[in-house]
């Protein structure tokens, strides 16, 4: 494993509700009863007490020391503020959480009753994302969101009062009706706001989402006809990496911008590949193989890299009806070695070409080596002090390069942005 705390564990939490569906979103998540909020914590309690008994099954390391905590969606901060309580004593309960441990919670701006933001300090959440998207409120309210800029800013002044300073603010490039003089607007109001770290992702266009599927289509409903053009989101992205650069925020990853100290350190542990538990719906987990088991998987590799992938079920009355086990994959070096390649790229540091070669040995990273040079010379990566890294150009291009990296079946695995 790479990076610090491999021997810690994170833990994502999957709350998929909302309470309106955005025209972009193209996660498990939507508009469900509030009735189903208490048996859905019934069951997220339930996999957590029963985390430890699975891992077992599985043959699989399970640290009881957790030191990130992830609370996603979704919407959490629609439950009911108890039911954020039981899940912060659950949590507890079954793990040893660092006295430092990161804990972060996604908001939809606008809608943060008073009492959860009690409740959210109570249970030690420290870090809090808002889902803005676009400063713009007529961007914003046409992609299906509820909030305001006004409302943005009150929250955040509302979190800031209650003791939580590490902030993050998530923007869209190419929403419908964006254009380049708007996009300035938003970020000028996100430099404003003065938050420590920021996300911006490039609009995905594909059929998970009703406004992707309307683009490709060549519709007009949700105004899919006034989506920038590639080139126009392209310049959006180059634009914010400029504008966030300027204001202290730098560079970490293809996404996410950050001052000094204030990168999400739970995300980190996905493009470092260490370990983490998910649970609740579409939620995935990545665990290291028990060493006393590692020969037992003779068909995947059977080596000390291997890990196992699990991912929930995502339809919610499926998820709810009885509780299920996850489905499971194990990664066998090579498919190991192609995700330390296309993770680690999205990473500004970039990989660490030795340390590949410590943990999968050269037969597997010499070979990767040729596609290094090729995207060299294509001015995708650059290769430099031992390390690999996105150029420029190949941080637009980067889910072509992350391709380049993988076998012909596992192609359509690549993170997407």
């Amino acid at each position: 494993m790479t990076g610090n705390g491999a021997n810690a564990l994170g833990i994502y939490i999957s709350i998929p509700f909302c309470r309106s569906k955005c025209t972009y979103c193209n996660f498990a998540s939507g508009v469900y009863p509030a009735a189903d909020h208490v048996p859905y914590v019934e069951r997220l309690i339930e996999d957590l007490s029963g985390a430890k008994t699975w891992a077992k099954r599985v043959r699989v390391e399970f640290p009881r020391r957790v030191d990130t905590v992830y609370l996603g969606g979704g919407t959490p901060s629609l439950l009911e503020p108890h039911l954020l309580t039981r899940l912060s004593v659950a949590v507890r309960a079954e793990f040893d959480l660092d006295a430092d441990a990161e804990i972060t919670m996604e908001c939809a701006p606008g809608q943060l009753a008073d009492a959860m933001l009690d409740a959210i300090v109570a249970a030690g959440v420290n870090r809090v994302s808002l889902g803005v998207q676009s400063f713009v409120d007529s961007e914003a309210h046409s992609s299906g969101r509820l909030h305001d800029r006004a409302a943005v800013e009150a929250d955040l002044r509302r979190l800031r009062a209650a003791g939580i300073a590490n902030l993050n603010v998530d923007l869209i490039a190419g929403l419908a009706g964006q254009t380049l003089a708007s996009w300035e607007e938003s970020l000028k109001a996100l430099v404003d706001v003065g938050v420590p770290h920021a996300s911006v992702y490039m609009l995905e266009v594909d059929e998970d989402s009703r406004l992707g599927l309307e683009v490709l289509k060549g519709g007009v409903r949700y105004r899919a006809d006034l989506v920038p053009s590639d080139d126009t989101i392209a310049r959006m992205y180059e634009l914010a990496i400029e504008r966030l650069e300027e204001a202290g925020l730098c560079q970490y990853e293809i996404s996410n911008f950050a001052r000094p100290g204030f990168e999400s350190r739970h995300n980190l542990r996905y493009w470092q590949r260490r370990p983490y538990l998910g649970v609740g719906l579409d939620a995935s987990s990545m665990l290291r193989a028990a060493s006393r088991h590692q020969a037992d998987h003779p068909a995947n590799g059977g080596g000390a890299h291997d890990m196992l992938r699990a991912t929930t079920k995502d339809d919610l009355k499926e998820y709810l009806a009885c509780p299920t086990m996850p489905e499971t994959v194990w990664l066998p070096p090579a498919r190991q070695h192609e995700e330390a390649w296309f993770l680690g790229l999205r990473m500004s540091e970039g990989v660490s070409v030795d340390a590949l070669k410590h943990e999968f040995g050269p037969d597997l990273v010499e070979p990767a080596m040729e596609t290094v040079e090729r995207l060299v010379n294509d001015g995708l990566l650059v290769a430099g002090g031992a390390r690999v890294r996105l150029t420029a150009r190949g941080r637009l291009l980067s889910n072509e390069v992350f391709q380049e990296f993988l076998e012909p079946a596992a192609a359509t695995a690549a993170c997407d942005r």
